[in-house]
């Protein structure tokens, strides 16, 4: 098995070194860099090729945001789970938006950072559905007509199958539950996530969730399931 290539970004010595010591003592997971800055992560990750960079969203240089936008705006990019103390920040929107696979919180259990790293290598999202909701809740009050009408212009590229499956990744299931809820195979399940996403054009199943969101089809669904 090849090993996880993990590039470690935080301004602050003492969280590199501990994060270093808890991952690199995983057999599955290489440290192949560490940065104190943002504006380093761009050059290291060309020189290193890491799989996956877990990176502080608050840093006094170049913060986690703004290395995350324009490391997912690369051919190619490596995944990008954030360290942050808030589940429901703002920042921690938007770099979702911008293609992140989710966040840690900074006082998760060693083990639990060690499983997000893997679950993101292997293509997984680091987000619950209670955290999702949670983003969800936050972003609505910051969601505008605009937001709305757009998503919802977007949505219109998916044939009724693969919106219903767009809706279902929103709510949080995994393939195997949505295949149950839907009578298709997981295999069947996957293609239509990879169809939504290339339409749609986007990173990972978390955007998809915040796309429907957006488009108020989360709600409905919740409408309908209340009538």
């Amino acid at each position: 098995m090849t090993a996880i290539r993990l590039l470690l970004v935080d301004d602050d010595p003492l969280v590199r070194a501990g994060l270093s010591l808890m991952l690199g003592g995983a057999d599955d997971i290489e440290i192949v860099g560490e940065a104190a800055d943002g504006a380093d992560v761009g050059p290291l990750a060309d020189r290193t090729r890491p799989d996956v960079v877990l990176m502080d969203i608050r840093m006094p240089g170049v913060d986690g945001l703004t290395a995350t936008e324009r490391l997912r705006a690369r051919q190619d990019p490596p995944q990008v789970v954030l360290l942050t103390t808030f589940h429901a920040d703002e920042q921690v929107l938007r770099a979702l938006r911008a293609g992140a696979a989710g966040f840690v919180l900074k006082d998760t259990p060693p083990a639990e950072i060690v499983d997000a790293v893997r679950r993101v290598a292997a293509g997984d999202p680091v987000l619950s559905p209670t955290v999702t909701r949670q983003l969800m809740d936050h972003a609505a009050g910051t969601a505008a007509d605009t937001r709305r009408a757009h998503a919802r212009e977007r949505l219109t590229a998916l044939n009724d199958r693969e919106r219903e499956v767009a809706v279902a990744v929103g709510r949080g299931l995994s393939n195997a539950e949505i295949a149950g809820e839907l009578y298709m195979s997981v295999a069947t399940v996957k293609t239509h996530v990879s169809r939504v996403l290339a339409k749609l054009d986007l990173n990972n199943r978390v955007q998809i969730a915040l796309l429907t969101y957006d488009a108020g089809l989360l709600a409905e669904v919740d409408d309908i399931k209340g009538d």
